[in-house]
């Protein structure tokens, strides 16, 4: 049975775990694939709502953050936008190299792109698409089915 959620969230940082949990408990046809939706699904979920409200919204508690979540067989998209003015995702360093490894910035979307099967971005830059999919052979007790980053 495919799912389909839309949530209007405050610009509050407090908000996303709660929003978060939510997206989770209605993804229950993904049960069998609880490790990966905990580990990479629920990680990429997160810091994509913390870059909308901290970053893209500039922290305005007047602005809000549009999520809309599809499970649709074995694949769950989520997109993120927020009301900011966008950015290019081609613009932050890679913090993996040596020159950016001390500095703070770029590390959620290097976690977004690890974790996740698609990490996908507008034209404008406020809007993230997040695809993650899930395989019928997989098993739940495989260590391949969380986290590879």
């Amino acid at each position: 049975m495919d799912t389909e959620l839309v949530l209007e969230l405050p610009n509050d940082i407090r908000t996303i775990g709660h929003a978060v949990d939510y997206v989770m408990e209605r993804c229950t046809a993904c049960s069998e694939h609880a490790q990966k939706l905990d580990l990479n699904f629920r990680v990429g979920l997160t810091e994509a709502l913390s870059n909308a409200m901290l970053y893209g919204n500039a922290e305005d508690p007047a602005k809000r953050v549009r999520v809309e979540v599809v499970v649709a067989g074995s694949e769950i998209t989520a997109r993120i936008t927020d009301e900011g003015s966008g950015f290019d995702p081609d613009e932050v360093p890679d913090p993996t190299t040596p020159a950016n490894v001390v500095k703070t910035g770029g590390r959620g979307i290097f976690l977004m792109r690890s974790l996740l099967d698609e990490v996908t971005f507008n034209e404008q830059g406020n809007s993230v698409t997040l695809v993650l999919r899930l395989e019928s052979g997989d098993s739940p007790d495989d260590v391949s089915d969380g986290a590879r980053a």
